[in-house]
């Protein structure tokens, strides 16, 4: 098969319920590819107990200065007074281009994350982010010059090819029409970082399937992705997700998410549409 397709979770060490996802995920066989959350509250849990019973998962670092609490301190560029990130995407955007001192306090909270998952002796398969911020472009070059630094080969990239979900509830929903707000910026935005992306000598994913029905993901989203790109060849193909599983029975679109990775229909899917399931781990070609 010369088409792979990568199920990537997102989140992974948040919480004890994303985790819990990823370990259940892994054992069916469509999750091979998680992101790790250095500031995340379990943390410790992912990497003591769930890593080491997922000896083929690809664990990337889940670049964090959304949510949570930063790793250093007097970060005021990006926390308020306790510490926490107090920022959204749009205030990133803003300030990556026009504070000189908030990039470099980026640089140097990206670099204690990834460092934080090196100590514990994590094999960082790829770089992608909380709420996609290292799209920014100038918070983008950042990332790929300590990819290059770390020796991590994959960045994530965020073009999303346009497909339709044959399902008008879904389009109904408010948060669509969002969503393809935001399909167009990072599209924009990523035609400028994949010359980054070259500049520095790494990999990046062709396509990514999930921005469009952000909190609307299910097996049929994934499968209309991957669908609209079954003609195309020798690409890779990410679908990002955010699996929860609640040991106190809640369903929401997090656990919705998770059914996406114990989905056998979906598994048979992305087979016949040509697509080998993998992670980034597999993939230690350079892109031309």
């Amino acid at each position: 098969m010369s088409n792979k397709f990568i199920l990537n979770a997102d989140d992974f060490g948040m919480s004890q319920a994303y985790n819990r996802a990823v370990l259940e995920g892994y054992e069916f066989g469509i999750l091979k590819s998680t992101s790790l959350a250095a500031n995340g509250d379990a943390f410790d849990e992912a990497v003591d107990k769930v890593i080491p019973s997922c000896p083929e998962l690809g664990v990337g670092v889940h670049l964090n200065i959304i949510e949570g609490k930063s790793l250093n301190s007097e970060f005021f560029k990006l926390t308020d007074n306790e510490g926490k990130f107090n920022n959204s995407y749009i205030q990133l955007l803003i300030k990556a281009y026009r504070d000189k001192e908030f990039l470099e306090q980026v640089e140097k909270e990206f670099r204690s994350q990834i460092e934080k998952l090196k100590r514990r002796d994590i094999k960082i398969s790829h770089i992608d982010s909380h709420v996609h911020t290292h799209s920014i472009p100038p918070i983008f070059e950042i990332v790929c010059k300590l990819s290059k630094e770390y020796g991590i080969k994959q960045v994530r990239s965020q073009f999303e090819f346009p497909y339709i979900v044959p399902d008008v509830n879904i389009h109904m929903n408010t948060k669509y029409p969002v969503n393809l707000i935001k399909v167009g910026l990072l599209d924009f935005f990523t035609l400028i970082n994949k010359k980054t992306v070259k500049k520095y000598g790494l990999n990046t994913n062709d396509y990514l399937i999930g921005v469009g029905y952000t909190s609307m993901m299910s097996g049929l989203t994934v499968a209309f992705g991957l669908s609209a790109l079954k003609d195309k060849r020798n690409i890779v193909a990410e679908a990002l997700i955010h699996p929860c599983r609640y040991e106190d029975g809640t369903i929401d679109n997090h656990f919705t998410e998770f059914q996406i990775t114990k989905n056998k229909k979906l598994k048979d899917k992305i087979s016949n549409l040509g697509f080998e399931i993998t992670n980034y781990v597999d993939r230690e070609e350079i892109q031309e």
